[in-house]
Protein backbone atom coordinates (compact mmCIF):
# COMPACT_ATOMS: atom_id res chain seq x y z
CA UNK A 1 0.00 0.00 0.00
CA UNK A 2 1.28 3.46 -0.88
CA UNK A 3 -0.14 6.50 0.87
CA UNK A 4 -0.04 10.07 -0.39
CA UNK A 5 -1.04 12.83 2.02
CA UNK A 6 -2.01 16.32 0.88
CA UNK A 7 -3.90 19.41 1.97
CA UNK A 8 -1.54 20.95 4.47
CA UNK A 9 -0.70 24.63 4.52
CA UNK A 10 -0.55 27.84 6.51
CA UNK A 11 -3.70 28.99 8.27
CA UNK A 12 -4.56 31.49 10.98
CA UNK A 13 -5.73 30.36 14.38
CA UNK A 14 -9.42 29.54 14.28
CA UNK A 15 -9.26 28.51 10.66
CA UNK A 16 -9.83 25.16 8.98
CA UNK A 17 -7.98 22.73 6.77
CA UNK A 18 -8.89 19.41 5.21
CA UNK A 19 -6.21 16.80 4.79
CA UNK A 20 -6.53 13.95 2.33
CA UNK A 21 -4.69 10.68 2.11
CA UNK A 22 -4.98 8.72 -1.11
CA UNK A 23 -4.08 5.04 -0.98
CA UNK A 24 -3.09 2.66 -3.71
CA UNK A 25 -3.93 -1.02 -3.65
CA UNK A 26 -7.09 -3.03 -3.75
CA UNK A 27 -7.16 -3.93 -0.04
CA UNK A 28 -7.69 -0.40 1.31
CA UNK A 29 -11.15 -1.41 2.51
CA UNK A 30 -9.57 -3.95 4.88
CA UNK A 31 -7.27 -1.52 6.68
CA UNK A 32 -7.83 0.64 9.70
CA UNK A 33 -6.44 4.11 9.04
CA UNK A 34 -4.97 6.73 11.28
CA UNK A 35 -3.64 10.26 11.30
CA UNK A 36 -0.61 11.13 13.39
CA UNK A 37 1.37 14.31 13.79
CA UNK A 38 4.86 15.27 14.81
CA UNK A 39 5.96 18.71 15.93
CA UNK A 40 9.63 19.73 16.02
CA UNK A 41 11.41 18.18 18.98
CA UNK A 42 8.42 16.06 19.91
CA UNK A 43 7.43 12.44 19.43
CA UNK A 44 4.91 11.40 16.83
CA UNK A 45 1.46 11.38 18.38
CA UNK A 46 -1.89 9.88 17.50
CA UNK A 47 -4.52 12.32 16.24
CA UNK A 48 -7.44 10.29 14.90
CA UNK A 49 -8.30 6.82 13.66
CA UNK A 50 -11.06 5.16 11.69
CA UNK A 51 -12.02 1.54 11.29
CA UNK A 52 -11.89 -0.24 7.95
CA UNK A 53 -15.63 0.20 7.40
CA UNK A 54 -15.70 3.76 8.67
CA UNK A 55 -18.22 2.91 11.35
CA UNK A 56 -15.87 3.53 14.27
CA UNK A 57 -13.65 6.53 14.94
CA UNK A 58 -11.44 7.63 17.80
CA UNK A 59 -9.58 10.83 18.61
CA UNK A 60 -6.89 12.23 20.80
CA UNK A 61 -8.35 14.33 23.61
CA UNK A 62 -6.57 17.40 22.27
CA UNK A 63 -8.55 17.36 19.02
CA UNK A 64 -11.94 16.00 20.09
CA UNK A 65 -14.75 18.24 18.93
CA UNK A 66 -12.49 20.08 16.47
CA UNK A 67 -11.24 17.38 14.09
CA UNK A 68 -13.20 14.78 12.16
CA UNK A 69 -11.81 11.74 10.37
CA UNK A 70 -13.70 10.08 7.54
CA UNK A 71 -13.02 7.75 4.64
CA UNK A 72 -14.39 7.01 1.22
CA UNK A 73 -13.55 3.42 0.35
CA UNK A 74 -14.86 3.89 -3.18
CA UNK A 75 -11.95 6.21 -3.94
CA UNK A 76 -9.41 4.78 -1.46
CA UNK A 77 -9.12 8.03 0.47
CA UNK A 78 -9.18 9.02 4.11
CA UNK A 79 -9.76 12.61 5.24
CA UNK A 80 -9.06 14.72 8.28
CA UNK A 81 -11.23 17.81 8.62
CA UNK A 82 -9.57 20.20 11.04
CA UNK A 83 -11.58 23.10 12.45
CA UNK A 84 -10.86 25.72 15.09
CA UNK A 85 -7.16 25.24 14.55
CA UNK A 86 -4.74 26.35 17.24
CA UNK A 87 -1.01 27.18 17.04
CA UNK A 88 -0.30 24.01 19.01
CA UNK A 89 -1.74 22.00 16.11
CA UNK A 90 1.30 22.99 14.06
CA UNK A 91 3.09 19.82 12.97
CA UNK A 92 3.78 17.49 10.10
CA UNK A 93 0.71 15.29 9.70
CA UNK A 94 1.04 11.69 8.56
CA UNK A 95 -1.55 9.20 7.46
CA UNK A 96 -0.98 5.55 8.21
CA UNK A 97 -2.54 2.17 7.49
CA UNK A 98 -2.75 -0.85 9.76
CA UNK A 99 -3.05 -3.93 7.58
CA UNK A 100 -3.66 -6.26 10.55
CA UNK A 101 -6.57 -4.47 12.19
CA UNK A 102 -10.05 -3.34 11.34
CA UNK A 103 -10.26 -0.99 14.33
CA UNK A 104 -7.81 1.91 14.50
CA UNK A 105 -5.25 1.79 17.27
CA UNK A 106 -3.47 4.72 18.85
CA UNK A 107 0.13 3.49 18.75
CA UNK A 108 2.30 4.39 15.80
CA UNK A 109 4.10 1.04 16.08
CA UNK A 110 0.91 -0.80 15.14
CA UNK A 111 0.79 0.84 11.71
CA UNK A 112 2.85 -0.64 8.90
CA UNK A 113 2.30 1.79 6.03
CA UNK A 114 2.96 5.52 6.19
CA UNK A 115 2.49 8.49 3.93
CA UNK A 116 5.15 11.12 3.40
CA UNK A 117 3.62 13.77 5.66
CA UNK A 118 2.09 17.16 5.01
CA UNK A 119 2.99 20.33 6.92
CA UNK A 120 0.29 22.18 8.83
CA UNK A 121 1.23 25.56 10.26
CA UNK A 122 -1.19 27.56 12.38
CA UNK A 123 -0.28 31.17 13.04
CA UNK A 124 -1.48 33.07 16.09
Amino acid sequence: VQLQASGGGLVQAGGSLRLSCAASGRTFNDYAMGWFRQAPGKEREFVAGISSSGASTNYADSVKGRFAISRDNAVNTVYLQMNSLKPEDTAVYYCAADSSAVVAGTRASWYDYWGQGTQVTVSS
